[in-house]
């Protein structure tokens, strides 16, 4: 029989006057029974991840498991051996104090019996019959403590698989006024970047619109990846900043934008806290949502329960949207979106079962160049030269310097010394003389009053860079008319009713 030594090292990294967990009791052998016992423990620690323990000689042989058990074959998940631990930890589960060993929340994730068919220092094959975890599976070490464990039976759920790495949000259509009717529902529209959020073994990986992996500018959320545990889930929602009045700041986003030092990053989501603001579900558990209508992915999403500090899942209104317009007149919000409750979700299309109606006009256009500026800004950047695509053509737009500042400038001048050009990248339109051209790679976003009829803006405004967005894409946008019966029609470009 094994004696209490075997369980020196759990002994001796913690104290048991400040943990709750059980102390190191002499191992003993276990009443007779048919089967062994198992536990897989959720455990929060610095990083979240599982234990399974599994009982042999009178302890608890266990095993961190970062990803969790895998549930199928193709997919092996790293597991690292850990002390043994005594038999009372199958049943424990509470918070270990900050600054203890392994310090924080630990709970059951899964309990129940096991056969085994080979168990010695290099591999342990065994049949777990849980309330989760069913079926053959095989730790193997492949040095030191590290081993990894792979499901030698097939899935049990065999139309399980994993989502596409490269979804594309669905977009919405610029509408001239509000839908009539029924059958619509009613989001509020954030003024952030929109993210498709992919979470699997309680990590979380954000991508922007664009395609780009912005996870680690956005620390503060990936604890949304330990909220959702061993879940397998793919979200859409847009990542915003609030201002002291609760409402969101794309100026103050752009300063989260394009860091990319760890340290200011950190400091960053200290001063300027974002919020992952969800509205769309597109893969649960193993399993497309996309092919079911809004209104069924909007209550598996709700159903999530997701709202945390750094994360949240607004209502939605069905109905008329009078109250979601309401609400966001009154805090001046950018608008609203209507979404017919029996759409699908078609990742990366713009679609007119989804109507933008915005309280002013605003976009994104490609910068094609720059004015020097006078008095304060004499040879620095006066204004930008932006545009839209025309087909294969990139149209003058106007010239934006309200809203330009100190910041975003030397941002900007970063940008263009690295894409100066002598000709100009514009193919239709009345340039103006006397300015410098830069490739048309970067986008923006601007606010503005109405459009001329030679295709300007007026009064424009700059709101700040856009590098989720692909300057390919960026056209000029035209709101559709809406019909009596909420079918759209394409109108003019008249400032969008409410």
């Amino acid at each position: 029989m094994p004696r209490k030594r075997e369980l020196a090292e759990y002994e001796a990294k913690r104290d048991f006057g400040a943990t709750p967990e059980p102390p190191a009791r002499a191992a003993r052998r276990s009443p007779s029974r048919k089967a062994s016992r198992f536990v897989v423990q959720e455990h929060h620690a610095r990083s979240l991840h599982w234990d399974l323990r599994l009982e042999r000689d009178g302890v608890l042989a266990s095993w961190a498991v970062p990803k969790g058990i895998p549930v199928d074959p193709k997919h092996n998940h790293l597991a690292v051996r850990t002390e043994d631990h005594p038999l009372e930890y199958l049943t424990f589960q509470g918070e270990i104090p900050k600054g203890e060993y392994g310090g924080g929340s630990m709970g059951v994730w899964d309990r129940g019996t096991f056969e085994t068919e080979k168990f010695d220092d290099d591999e342990v094959m065994v049949t777990l019959h849980g309330e989760r975890v069913h079926g053959k599976y095989v730790l193997f070490r492949t040095r030191g403590n590290q081993w990894m464990i792979h499901r030698m039976d097939p899935p049990e759920d065999p139309d399980r698989h994993a989502p596409p790495n490269d979804l594309r949000p669905m977009l919405a259509t610029l509408a001239a006024q509000s839908p009539a009717g029924d059958g619509w529902a009613w989001e509020l529209k954030w003024d952030g970047i929109r993210a498709i959020g992919y979470v699997d073994g309680g990590r979380i990986r954000l991508v922007s619109r664009n395609g780009n992996d912005v996870t680690r500018r956005y620390p503060e959320l990936r604890r949304l990846g330990e909220e959702l545990g061993a879940r397998d889930v793919v979200l859409d929602g847009e990542i915003v900043a609030f201002d002291d009045s609760s409402r969101p700041s794309f100026e103050l986003l752009q300063r989260r934008m394009h860091v990319e030092s760890d340290s200011t990053i950190r400091r960053l989501a200290r001063e300027i806290p974002v919020a992952y603001v969800l509205f769309d579900l597109l893969w649960l558990d193993g399993h497309s949502t996309m092919e079911l209508p809004y209104a069924e992915r909007r209550k598996r999403l709700r159903d999530l329960e997701l709202n945390g500090a750094s994360w949240q899942t607004p209502p939605h209104e069905v109905g008329d949207g009078r109250a979601t317009t309401d609400v966001s007149l009154r805090f001046e919000l950018e608008g609203v979106v209507a979404k017919r409750l029996d759409s699908r979700y078609e990742p990366g299309r713009r679609s007119k079962a989804w109507l933008k109606i915005k309280n002013q006009l605003a976009q994104e256009f490609v910068v094609g160049g720059w004015q020097p500026g006078e008095k304060g800004r004499t040879g620095s950047i006066g204004s930008l030269l932006v545009g839209y695509n025309d087909g294969d053509v990139l149209h003058y737009a106007g010239k934006v310097g309200s809203g330009l500042s100190g910041a975003a400038i030397a941002e900007l001048e970063r940008l263009f010394s690295e894409h100066e050009r002598d000709d100009s990248p514009f193919g239709a339109g009345r340039v103006p003389k006397g300015v410098r051209f830069v490739d048309p790679v970067l986008v923006v976003e601007v606010r503005f009053t109405e459009w001329t009829a030679s295709g300007n803006i007026r009064h424009p405004s700059f709101l700040g860079i856009r590098s989720d967005k692909d300057p390919r894409e960026v056209v000029r946008e035209r709101p559709v008319e809406i019909g009596a019966n909420g079918d759209t029609m394409q109108g003019d470009a008249r400032v969008p009713r409410v």
